[in-house]
């Protein structure tokens, strides 16, 4: 199959669309110096995916922005950042400043002319309302798990997702799922039958970063480094 066989991409949103690492570092960099803390950067995303774990193991249906304050305090346990009632909270509030990657707003620009978009993401829908507009408004369908009522890997997401696209006549063969986490993402869709394009923003560094780690990775059916090179597969295709 090609990709421009597709009709329909699904995209997650955060980790392959935002920037959430950056956005993460750019507001725990500044409570490590105030605490006098000498930490990486690579540590300080290891904890941000620690305290993801445990706060979605406690509420697995909850959407991931009001679960930030419970990752700010677990990870703060971990490195000794201030832990008062504030800091939490402020990383919640930092979400509108969390940035695209430097290719993600032009490659949906040029997918939209060809395929529906489609944002599956484990955020709220105030979230999502703040990155689609960092993005641009690319999306033709905005899913989040505050609709669902659970969040990804939850296979539920994806069939919530699937019944949503078959009520706008598109089937399961129509939709490339697209999607940095190997973990929310590429290995639950697989499973399920979907097609996948991993896009691996971490390809060449070490570790896992904000992202909980898999013990082994799911072979996706197309795999690029950045979404502008999904993009410029799709134009070589169609040309």
């Amino acid at each position: 199959m090609r990709l421009t066989d597709f009709k329909v991409i699904t995209f997650d949103v955060v980790g392959t669309l935002i920037d959430f690492e950056a956005g993460v570092l750019n507001y725990l960099r500044p409570l490590a110096q105030q605490a006098a803390l000498d930490v990486s950067d690579d540590a300080l995303l290891e904890a941000y995916g620690r305290g993801e774990v445990v706060a979605q193991g406690e509420q697995p249906d909850a959407p991931f922005p009001p679960l930030l304050d419970r990752i700010y305090q677990v990870a703060a346990g971990v490195l000794g950042l201030p832990a008062g009632e504030g800091e939490g909270a402020g990383l919640h509030d930092s979400i509108p400043d969390w940035p695209a990657f430097p290719d993600s707003v032009e490659a949906l620009q040029r997918l939209r002319h060809r395929f529906r978009l489609v944002a599956l993401t484990n955020s709220d829908r105030w979230a999502m309302s703040c990155f689609a507009k960092t993005l641009g408004e690319p999306f033709d369908e905005q899913i989040t798990a505050e609709d669902i009522g659970a969040s990804k890997p939850d296979p539920r997401v994806f069939h919530y997702m699937l019944e949503r696209q078959k009520v706008a006549g598109f089937d399961q063969g129509d939709i490339l799922h697209t999607a940095q986490s190997q973990y929310h993402d590429i290995g639950v869709a697989h499973l399920l039958g979907l097609r996948t394009c991993w896009i691996e923003r971490r390809m060449g560094q070490n570790g896992s970063g904000g992202t909980p780690a898999v013990e082994k990775a799911t072979r996706p059916d197309w795999h690029f480094s950045t979404l502008k090179e999904l993009a410029d597969a799709v134009d070589a295709e169609a040309a």
